[in-house]
């Protein structure tokens, strides 16, 4: 098949829920010898060097601003795992925004940057538009396209720009922060523009059975129980996606679309795409594992560290078993504001 071809093969299984499985992977127990994953890292920064007062905890780096309003690491291990995100989830969707932003959009505003990844590329598509990346962390790179700008902020804090000012505002990857939606909902309607677009893109962190072998006392199971039961103790809903579609209509957006793509956790899919994508996103959460755990887990439920490293070890055992097709729903919801708003 086509390089195309399987591409858009592979958008079609992920939306659908229809991945094909590759058997000789799942009852072979296929290797994934051969992949290394970039250890590369660009991220510097132009922000005044007072705002890398940073913390530390457990061994890992945390941001100084607002201090435990992001229970997740900021170093450059995370960066880099930050980056892989971001390929993985263009790779299973082809695209990097879904809204029908048209061809001139002027205004954009990326909350929860983080690396600034995202804003960076959209700045190289949209030359007309000028793009601020706003994020708790200044990790994001120096050289940047002209139209492309960061600033430290808490998204949740009252908003400096004018009501009515983004054609466009977009959010990843950050259902694990938020801890006040419908607000964060209400203050994006009040300074988009008429006819601008919010679309949000976040990943219902529950693995999912394919075959529903899965069973709950699964050590990843477990493991994501946990995060959700620490995180919800810290204010915040991690499984808050599911209703975040309902949410946006209620606060009065129109034309809301909800998209969902099923991202594969490790090789078990046929199709070549999928398997690359789900062998990112094991990666991903493989790489990720302590800096996922470390906050919800200490902060949350009171855990030790040593108790979290002994418990990570069966964890990571599970992550590489194929034959129980786990997979994570990604969902893509964008809306607009109505002309008469």
């Amino acid at each position: 098949m086509r390089r195309r071809e399987e591409e858009q093969a592979a958008v079609e299984q992920a939306e659908e829920g229809s991945i094909v499985v590759d058997r000789d992977e799942v009852l072979g127990g296929g290797s994934d010898a051969g992949y290394e994953s970039d250890n590369n890292t660009s991220a510097s920064t132009s922000l005044a060097e007072s705002m890398r007062d940073y913390v530390f905890e457990n061994g890992r780096r945390y941001h100084r601003f607002r201090e435990g309003r992001y229970n997740f690491p900021n170093d450059d291990v995370e960066q880099q795992r930050e980056d892989m995100k971001h390929a993985m989830v263009k790779m299973l969707c082809g695209q990097l925004s879904f809204a029908p932003l048209g061809v001139n959009p002027q205004e954009m505003l990326d909350i929860g940057t983080g690396t600034g990844i995202w804003a960076i590329e959209m700045g190289d598509i949209y030359e007309s538009a000028n793009i601020l990346g706003v994020d708790l962390s200044p990790i994001q790179p120096e050289w940047v396209p002209p139209n492309v700008r960061f600033m430290v902020d808490d998204i949740e804090s009252p908003w400096l720009h004018p009501r009515n000012f983004f054609d466009y505002i977009h959010a990843r990857h950050t259902v694990m922060a938020i801890k006040d939606w419908p607000r964060l909902m209400r203050r994006t309607l009040e300074h988009l523009r008429p006819g601008g677009w919010l679309e949000i893109q976040e990943v219902y962190h529950f693995p999912i059975s394919l075959n529903g072998t899965m069973a709950a006392d699964n050590p990843v199971a477990q493991y994501w129980a946990l995060i959700n039961e620490g995180l919800g103790n810290l204010g915040v809903n991690f499984h808050g996606v599911v209703g975040l579609a309902e949410m946006m209509r209620e606060c009065g957006y129109i034309n809301v679309t909800e998209r969902i793509l099923q991202i594969p956790i490790g090789t078990w899919p046929k199709n070549k795409v999928l398997k690359t994508a789900g062998l990112y996103w094991r990666t991903i959460l493989l790489d990720g594992i302590q800096a996922i755990a470390l906050g919800p887990l200490t902060r949350g439920c009171g855990w030790s560290r040593e108790q979290v490293e002994l418990f990570l070890i069966q964890v990571r055992r599970a992550y590489q078993e194929n034959s129980t097709l786990m997979y994570m729903p990604l969902h893509i919801i964008y809306g607009q504001k109505p002309m008469n708003y």
